[in-house]
């Protein structure tokens, strides 16, 4: 059994709540073209393979920027009650799900977490690298972050465009998105402060394996060390030898098998080319099953 412990979804009665809201949702959001990601029976009907379940997330519709606080909160909730449904209900697909957090209410973005620590279904919360136009280490979610701290409730670290720039693209931009918020929390002393928070960060960790000499040599060893901290998926389609680096880098401990489906590869992502290249690896079979398996089941034990 392979879990991936990245793959995203819209559900169906939520989204078409957002539709609604912003009819014009599918034009801002191109990705949206997917048709597993809003198509629930297309994605069951072309499973990649009978040992893969996958944890679900959801994509970057955030309803924190469409409506007002309460609104939000509501949405959420909302999500997360149908999200942990879709999972009941498929449990030979679905291994777990990962809730949605209002960030512009975060008297209510912890209320949910307590949800989520008590729940059999949702392992965790999604956070983004930024929120409302500001960093994700922005102090005003501080609150949040220590809230999942307190209750071992993991995140998961997605990015998103920051609106300030005009050259955004998903070639590199979200990898330098995720590094600089790296950064940021590393640089605001989370660890410090929180040092068993649980982070999982999407694409293996950006850019950061790549330039840990530089991170080594500009930053005090502290700081340095703490970047260690974080835990990184595989979802970079493929290449091994970038695997390599990351495994190298975080540790055998700190990498979760995951591919980002379904975008990726068509029809329901990239699970092939991904699970290929970590068989390419020259690890072990132990360490194998650790990214495939066991080191998801270690970062959910609450």
């Amino acid at each position: 059994m392979k879990i991936d412990v990245f793959s995203h979804i819209l559900t169906p009665n939520y989204y078409q709540k957002m539709l609604e809201i912003d009819p014009k949702i599918p034009e801002k959001y191109p990705f949206l073209k997917v048709k597993a990601l809003t198509d629930l029976q297309f994605r069951l009907n072309n499973w990649p393979e009978n040992h893969l379940k996958q944890v679900l997330s959801f994509a970057n519709i955030s309803p924190e920027d469409f409506v007002i606080p309460a609104e939000a909160a509501d949405l959420c909730e909302m999500a997360n009650n149908e999200l942990a449904a879709i999972v009941h209900d498929n449990p030979d697909k679905f291994e777990a799900g990962v809730g949605m957090l209002p960030m512009n209410n975060i008297k209510a973005a912890q209320e949910t977490l307590e949800k989520i620590a008590k729940s059999d279904i949702l392992v965790g919360a999604q956070i983004f690298t930024r929120h409302l136009g500001k960093s994700i280490a922005n102090l005003e979610f501080r609150p949040v972050l220590a809230k999942a701290a307190e209750l071992n409730v993991p995140l998961w670290l997605h990015p998103v465009f920051d609106k300030r720039k005009p050259d955004n693209n998903l070639v590199f931009s979200w990898e330098y998105e995720l590094s600089q918020a790296m950064l940021q929390l590393v640089k605001a002393d989370l660890f410090e402060e929180y040092p068993n928070i649980k982070i999982l960060v999407h694409h293996a960790g950006a850019m950061v394996p790549f330039f840990s000499g530089r991170i080594n040599h500009i930053l005090d060893e502290e700081h340095a060390e703490d970047f260690k901290n974080f835990y990184v998926d595989t979802a970079i389609l493929g290449n091994t030898p970038a695997l390599q680096l990351t495994l190298d880098y975080f540790g055998i401990n700190h990498v979760l098998f995951g591919t980002d489906a379904p975008f990726g590869v068509a029809p329901v992502g990239p699970d092939e080319i991904v699970s290929k290249a970590i068989d390419d690896l020259d690890i072990s079979d132990l360490y194998e099953n650790k990214i495939f398996k066991t080191n998801y089941e270690h970062f959910i034990r609450r």
